[in-house]
């Protein structure tokens, strides 16, 4: 050290037992400026409370007695008062915002009281000179006036808690009834998102819920846990399950598709093996989504390729088929003449001709344009064997040998009919003419409809 360098002020020492240390050590420049004004004050009301002794031992009076609270030997004994009711001013502040916070409301009676409870320990055996018993009866004041509060607190808190636990428990009966469903027969995508939505709804009680005992929490985590390991555990024998019955079927199928491949040399003499491996597709069950997706798209492309060639070989066909169809539509019009032909073998014989000609003629595509003439030949073809039913019924030798036999009869019992009628109406027995006229008028009908 020079010899022009001041020296530095030993800090103060507070009594062993009664105080803590100061946390700053302060120095004559460390000290802020105070008017005569203020310092007399500062002065006379630190002295109600405090003395210094002339080694800059400190004391702060509590009631009758006097404690010691520290050392200040380097500065004035104003200075180390002043000090010291600093650490007094801050305690006071404290407990001054502390009053304020009860009077404003909002604050948690609990908590108010449990710094109530902290600032009445800082406070008592403080080293700092002020009103201290004073701060401690306002701590003691504000504690016994929030006593009932703390108490409708902690009846809220239980009910909160009691609450929680219920909420809770219901999660856990809700997850346990899901996992004491038939596991192999649900719908594994909504129980996933029901099993889901209870662990969400579990965590959201955990972050924003209230705070339960470690023992009920510990015992309703564990029953929720194994609930869901249970659900976990037959999920995940599901669709393991179902990953080898995918493979077994996306096996199968890749084998379809390399065999519907193999049809496209064939063209369309393919096609009906290609039906029989779409009956083999349909049997082989479900490979997944993704999987049934491309392999179908490679079945399909294989069936289009020999489609697409039968429907070149139609349309050859058909572009082939344009005249016979006109060949046919002329011979239709040719066999009008069959109807308005009176002769019956004349008409069958310009029929045949027809017919003949039509199956020279050949096969037509496409079949349903074949069938459409085909069912227009066939109503002429139906009209003409109707008029050779109806003729051979008129001119069979049998009928006319029954037609003849009847109509003797008919012409026997007509004759003696008419001599009934002329006696019954010679006699005037108007009755049995009556019956004979009827009678004689039914036989001829029956006889002009033989022909006679």
């Amino acid at each position: 050290m020079s010899a022009t360098e001041p020296s530095k002020p030993t800090p103060p020492v507070p009594a062993p037992p009664a105080a803590p240390l100061p946390r700053k050590v302060p120095t004559p420049a460390a000290v802020a400026p105070t008017t005569a004004a203020t310092t007399a004050a500062s002065s006379s009301d630190a002295a109600k409370w405090g003395r210094v002794a002339d080694d800059g031992t400190v004391e702060v009076r509590e009631g009758e007695d006097w404690r010691v609270v520290g050392q200040y030997p380097d500065g004035t004994p104003d200075e180390a008062l002043a000090y010291f009711v600093r650490k007094y001013d801050d305690i006071a502040f404290k407990v001054r915002t502390l009053e304020q916070r009860h009077q404003a409301g909002g604050a948690s009676a609990g908590d108010l009281v449990k710094q109530a409870g902290h600032l009445l320990a800082e406070a008592t055996d403080a080293a700092a000179v002020g009103d201290l018993a004073g701060l401690r009866e306002r701590l003691n004041a504000l504690t016994s006036s929030l006593s009932e509060a703390t108490a409708q607190e902690a009846q809220q808190a239980k009910e909160l808690v009691d609450k929680a636990i219920a909420e809770r428990t219901a999660l856990v009966e809700r997850a346990e009834e899901i996992a004491g469903r038939d596991l192999s027969k649900v719908q594994w995508k909504q129980v996933t998102a029901e099993l889901g939505e209870l662990f969400d709804a579990w965590q959201a009680h955990q972050q924003n819920g209230p705070r339960l005992s470690k023992s009920v929490s510990q015992q309703l985590w564990k029953r929720f846990r194994d609930a869901r390991g249970t659900v976990d555990k037959a999920r995940r024998a599901f669709y393991s399950e179902l990953d080898d019955t995918h493979k077994s079927a996306r096996d199968a199928k890749t084998r379809l598709v390399e065999r519907a491949e193999a049809l496209a040399p064939r063209g369309v003499d393919g096609i009906p093996a290609y039906r029989t491996l779409l009956d083999e597709w349909k049997a082989a069950g479900r490979a997944g989504r993704k999987a049934d997706d491309a392999l179908w798209a490679r079945f399909k492309a294989a069936g289009d390729a020999l489609y697409s060639a039968r429907a070149e070989q139609s349309a050859a066909e058909e572009a082939d088929s344009a005249p016979k169809i006109e060949a046919r539509q002329a011979l239709l019009e040719e066999a009008k003449a069959v109807a308005d032909e009176p002769h019956i073998k004349r008409a069958r014989a310009l029929l045949t001709g027809i017919q003949r000609q039509w199956d020279e003629i050949g096969r037509i595509f496409p079949r349903d344009k074949e069938r459409a003439l085909d069912d227009r030949l066939r109503v002429i073809e139906q009209a003409l064997k109707a008029r050779e039913e109806v003729d051979w019924k008129k001119n069979n030798p049998e009928t006319k040998a029954r037609a003849n036999d009847m109509s003797s009869q008919l012409l026997e019992a007509i004759e003696k009919l008419e001599a009934e009628l002329a006696a019954a109406e010679k006699s005037g027995d108007e009755k049995a003419a009556k019956a004979a006229a009827d009678a004689l008028e039914a036989r001829r009908t029956w006889l002009s409809a033989l022909g006679g």
